[in-house]
């Protein structure tokens, strides 16, 4: 009986506490990804041959929450939001602040009129149209004649 008492006892010593396996590690992979899912929303870029579409899905945001610029062919996406609640009831006060941002930067290339670019926001995606020169621009085939 002694025996499996001692057994008993090095095997709880040998478990990692919950700390220890915490501070001790890196955070689980799920945790990792749903932050980063969270704090970076996800970009689609499509090309035609007129433009280059930036979609920037960032539910929960609104239009005002966005500051887009442009220096030296870097366009720069950021968002800032700030949520208050608080909630009275008669025994306590509950204040609740969530706060989101994020920083997106893309080179442009050579090609694109940046004077012209425009972005608009509907349905919790942010879209940035981002034209081509016309020089850029695919040209219709043509026929060259033999001389």
């Amino acid at each position: 009986m002694e025996d499996l008492a001692m057994l008993a006892l090095r095997n709880l010593n040998s478990l990692p506490s919950f700390v220890e396996e915490f501070f001790n590690h890196e955070l689980p992979y799920s945790w990792n990804r749903n932050w980063a899912t969270i704090s970076t929303p996800a970009v689609n870029i499509v090309e035609s041959k007129d433009e280059f579409r930036i979609e920037v899905a960032a539910p929960g945001l609104t239009k005002e929450d966005f500051k887009i610029n442009l220096e030296n062919d870097q366009l720069t996406i950021s968002a800032n939001k700030e949520v208050k609640k608080e909630e009275n009831e008669e025994t306590y006060t509950r204040r609740e602040f969530s706060y989101s941002s994020f920083s997106r930067s893309f080179t442009l290339p050579e090609t694109v009129d940046s004077e012209k670019i425009k972005a608009s926001h509907q349905d919790g995606v942010l879209t940035i149209h981002v034209p081509k020169k016309e020089e850029a621009k695919p040209k219709p085939a043509r026929e060259i004649a033999v001389a």
